[in-house]
């Protein structure tokens, strides 16, 4: 799970839950999706431990099962997912705040994995997540992905609301695709506008609610046309661990690509995931914006 502003961590698609006998554990960061991530996985026959971070996991801890753990209590949160025999991990939602140790009250558990733990936030954030997924899965666990243990979140090919795209559209989905994918090794971000094979934005540290109200502000410039159109493109970076973050979009995407006048969106099929996704559709539906699943292209060699 990374750190910064709304990184969202899930996984890639699969062909149906991947787990072991036991239960799921999810270790959940803010947002609706841990959730739906946990409802979804009660709904295809499988159990799941829920531990959520404190300050950070409000919707999930609503669930009367679910336990809350601090930073300092991590060790504690990773010994109650073994005496539950739990084995396989999912870590979903936002972390909005990096944990400063020196401040905080650290339990047992955490003393004892104190070095691994601190090692593992020492880099970037893609560098953080790598190490601390290596953490976990020294304990014995299996740090599966949203795809494995609820494939019913990801978003299916085609249209997903009342409206489609038309093949100019699609066309300019598939160029800004194919541009994502050659400015993977760059790491540039998961999304971009694009205007008749134009890109003219791109996602960076700011993500991409952000991204896109800097497309509203040129359109208020007059630097791109002021008569509205373009599309809104999410994809998964080439070689991106799908594990530590998956691209989502939900509700709040669809009201900033509303205000930047945009025509629609277009998202990566069975490598995205739809956060609150009724109300995500029908806002799209009611802001006339089509909404629609591509399969990803223009991926490196």
């Amino acid at each position: 799970m990374g750190s910064g502003a709304e990184l969202s961590v899930g996984a890639a698609a699969g062909e149906g839950a991947a787990t072991g006998s036991g239960p799921v554990g999810v270790i959940a960061g803010g947002g609706m999706l841990p959730l739906e991530v946990a409802e979804a996985i009660e709904a295809a026959g499988g159990r799941v431990v829920v531990a959520g971070i404190d300050g950070e996991a409000d919707l999930v801890l609503r669930r009367p099962d679910a336990r809350s753990f601090r930073w300092g209590q991590i060790g504690g949160a990773i010994d109650l997912m073994a005496s539950r025999g739990v084995h396989d991990l999912v870590f979903v939602g936002t972390i909005t705040r990096r944990p400063d140790f020196r401040s905080l009250r650290l339990d047992a558990g955490t003393l004892r994995r104190l070095p691994r733990i601190l090692q593992a936030l020492v880099g970037g954030d893609d560098g953080v997540v790598r190490k601390v997924l290596k953490l976990i899965e020294a304990e014995g666990f299996h740090v599966r992905g949203i795809g494995e243990v609820a494939p019913a979140l990801l978003a299916a090919e085609g249209p997903l609301g009342r409206l489609g795209a038309d093949d100019d559209q699609i066309e300019d989905a598939r160029f800004a695709m194919a541009a994502l994918a050659a400015l993977g090794p760059y790491d540039v971000g998961q999304a971009a506008v694009v205007m008749q094979r134009r890109i003219v934005a791109l996602e960076a540290a700011e993500g991409t609610d952000r991204m896109l109200a800097r497309v509203a502000e040129l359109r208020q410039l007059g630097r791109v046309s002021t008569k509205g159109g373009g599309v809104l493109v999410k994809r998964a970076k080439p070689g991106q661990d799908l594990r530590t973050e998956l691209p989502t979009i939900g509700p709040a995407t669809v009201a900033a690509a509303a205000a930047a006048k945009l025509a629609g969106i277009v998202i990566e099929a069975g490598r995205t995931i739809i956060a609150d996704r009724q109300e995500t559709i029908a806002q799209a539906d009611r802001a006339g914006l089509f909404l629609v699943g591509l399969p990803g292209e223009g991926d490196a060699a």
